[in-house]
């Protein structure tokens, strides 16, 4: 794996918090912001961006609750959240022109609502499972139901200790029992960077534990929706044929983009950009004309 001359970290703020991220350098390029999914970390980019960086000045950041962010008092967490703290970023760096914005998973429904809301600002995107839980995920359940629901998981992970690692192969491991795509080279380097060494010298993940909370309030496809539709820009979506997401087609959500590219990448899972790098980065040339 090749070696990298790693990017250079920043910070900036959003509602009091202390936002991390990571500078690949290039600023004259175009900018490109690439956004990662939940519990993950701006490292995770680290191959993609090595290869787009020629092309892009390439920024990554850790989300609130992410990696080197800070963590939200409170544990609010909501995609609403993640979209005001990329505008955030967004203003700091000042662009002189609309960014590309790249997102995975959770990152990827984030790009898509900036994209939608505030469409002048984007000039392309790339969402990598980003358009929510399929229908059959999605439980209809009195309101009432899903609140109780919520309280009782706040109050259980407020008594959640994180777990610890007594080494970082142990952490590797489970990093690979979640992702059995990932070979031991990649898994090593997103353990790396996704763990903080604890004082008794043990290993947990960087994340906030509050970041597995789930809102009280059902994925809203409707409105989901009408975002989407207002993006004016080129959108590429990119979905694992061994992957949970569900069928955009036949859902009809597709519907929804004016201008879209559907990209269905074969032997890869959720994390399409780890599980088949080469047929991604393929796609994205391609999709960017580079």
């Amino acid at each position: 794996m090749t070696n990298i001359i790693g990017p250079t970290s920043h910070f900036y703020y959003s509602q009091r918090l202390k936002l991390h991220y990571v500078d690949w350098g290039n600023q004259h390029k175009p900018p490109a912001i690439l956004v990662h999914g939940g519990r993950d970390h701006c490292r995770s980019w680290d191959f993609i961006a090595l290869e787009l960086r020629d092309h892009f000045h390439v920024i990554a950041p850790d989300l609130r609750g992410h990696g080197d962010s800070d963590w939200a008092i409170g544990g609010s967490y909501s995609i609403t959240d993640h979209v005001l703290d990329l505008g955030q970023l967004i203003a700091a760096l000042d662009p002189r022109e609309p960014v590309v914005l790249i997102g995975h998973s959770l990152g990827a429904g984030v790009v898509l609502q900036r994209a939608g809301v505030f469409p002048q600002t984007v000039r392309a995107v790339v969402a990598i499972e980003g358009l929510g839980p399929p229908g059959a995920m999605i439980r209809e359940v009195p309101a009432h139901e899903r609140m109780e629901s919520w309280v009782s998981d706040m109050l259980a992970l407020a008594q959640r200790k994180p777990r610890e690692y007594a080494t970082i192969e142990q952490a590797m491991a489970r990093m690979q029992e979640v992702n059995p795509h990932i070979g031991p080279e990649l898994a090593r380097h997103l353990t790396t960077y996704g763990v903080r060494r604890n004082e008794n010298g043990t290993y947990s993940w960087k994340y906030d534990n509050y970041t597995r909370a789930t809102s009280p309030y059902l994925f809203n496809l409707k409105d989901a929706m009408e975002i989407w539709s207002r993006i004016r820009c080129p959108v590429l979506l990119v979905r694992g044929d061994a992957s949970w997401a569900g069928d955009w087609e036949r859902d009809g959500r597709l519907q929804a983009f004016r201008t879209s590219e559907l990209r269905t990448i074969a032997n890869a899972g959720h994390w399409v950009h780890h599980d088949q790098r080469a047929e991604f980065l393929a796609a994205v040339r391609a999709f960017l004309n580079l």
